[in-house]
């Protein structure tokens, strides 16, 4: 379906039946701070930024057809590459009896895990919002789900691959050497146009949810390759076509939330990725009402293990993530998320992050965040983030 047909049902629908549309969104302010001298002296040691999020949901024949768009902006006083924009959503959904249809962009997510998502997939990481990896960009898509008594089936189809961009020579946060960005190389010859295609079967078992899912395409995780410039050494992107197999998996028994989350992935043909296992797996404890306020706080303990050498794998090759969730039950619906990841390999290889956000009234919210990297080992996914760590106050306003 092209998207002058898609246009042409969406007047149409819009014409024949009442329908009703809503309006919303957020801007916010950031101010970002890094304690630390840069490891190179071309980066800067603290940038304000700017975010535009607004928000459009049109709904008709009787709620069975809705149009959905959701655009993000980023303005960074210091790096232009942190500058940018995104569709994270523009598509058409229809609703059937037993069965839905989607085509546009979307944003969707897989997993349980809170230290790291190894099952999702489908969309690229906005890798220059946040470290964490939880920030998407839309993925163009046709997704159809069939949702029956023996579980839900989704099938996608993805014509278009989105590359991931990473924070220029002034920006923090940054691979060192410098990874650049708009040279990207494809194992495909159809580069950012090949199509991929994603499977997933999800179902609850009495206190178990379980997912089951199956992608063919374009990684989204690229193997960065060294290349000699006039200026010096240089990374480069390089996307190989893939194959990944993964479960996830959640068991709920009282105040435990047991889960899992684990991929095989495989290179297809002359492929420069590695063949791999990796998996998270862990548990959420929650006390409730631990105190005259009544607060809930979750404890978490999660271990990650990735077989690749040290070198080619993730940040959670071989480690240990301990953390909590504190909800205060208040009306301004104030939380504290916080963790600390250990390398069971290094005692000196570690990370810390915060998140605090509260409201202010009905439509304000003040947000806080802290990371902090430690790393002596070259070899450490971390290590160029040694000297990254930051403090971020924020402001958002939602109308």
């Amino acid at each position: 379906m092209n998207t002058k047909h898609l246009a042409t049902i969406l007047c149409a629908g819009l014409l024949a039946s009442p329908s009703h549309a809503e309006f919303l969104g957020y801007v916010g302010l950031q101010a970002r701070a890094f304690p630390s001298t840069a490891a190179d002296p071309a980066q800067g040691s603290e940038t304000i930024s700017g975010v535009l999020a607004p928000e459009w949901y049109q709904q008709w024949n009787d709620g069975d057809d809705s149009f959905n768009i959701k655009a993000f902006y980023r303005y960074d006083s210091q790096d232009e590459e942190r500058s940018h924009a995104d569709l994270r959503e523009f598509y058409w959904q229809h609703v059937g009896n037993n069965w839905e249809l989607s085509v546009g962009v979307n944003t969707i997510f897989w997993g349980v895990t809170e230290s790291q998502h190894l099952v999702d997939i489908i969309n690229q990481t906005d890798f220059v919002e946040a470290p964490d990896g939880e920030d998407k960009l839309g993925q163009p898509m046709i997704h159809y789900a069939s949702i029956q008594d023996w579980g839900v089936v989704d099938v996608f189809v993805l014509p278009t691959f989105r590359s991931r961009e990473f924070a220029g020579e002034e920006g923090r946060l940054r691979s060192i050497p410098l990874t650049v960005n708009n040279r990207e190389q494809y194992q495909s010859d159809k580069e950012d146009e090949h199509i991929d295609y994603a499977l997933r079967w999800s179902h609850y078992l009495g206190d178990w949810n379980i997912g089951l899912s199956w992608f063919q395409g374009t990684s989204r995780e690229p193997i960065f390759i060294p290349q000699a410039t006039a200026t010096g050494i240089v990374l480069t992107p390089y996307y190989a076509l893939i194959e990944q197999s993964g479960i996830d998996a959640q068991y709920v028994s009282g105040n435990w939330l047991w889960k899992l989350e684990a991929i095989y992935r495989r290179g297809i043909g002359h492929s420069l990725a590695d063949d791999f296992a990796a998996s998270t797996a862990g548990f959420e404890y929650t006390l409730t009402g631990i105190n005259s306020l009544f607060w809930d706080l979750g404890l978490l303990l999660e271990y990650s293990y990735d077989s690749r050498p040290r070198l080619n794998a993730g940040p959670f090759q071989n480690d240990i993530f301990v953390g909590g969730r504190l909800s205060l039950n208040d009306i301004a619906s104030s939380e504290i998320l916080f963790g600390y990841s250990q390398d069971a390999d290094d005692p000196d290889s570690r990370s810390v992050f915060m998140e605090a956000s509260t409201r202010l009234g009905d439509s304000t919210r003040v947000t806080a965040e802290l990371y902090h990297f430690h790393s002596d080992d070259q070899q450490d996914p971390i290590y160029s983030l040694r000297r990254d760590s930051y403090i971020e106050l924020g402001l958002e306003y939602y109308y």
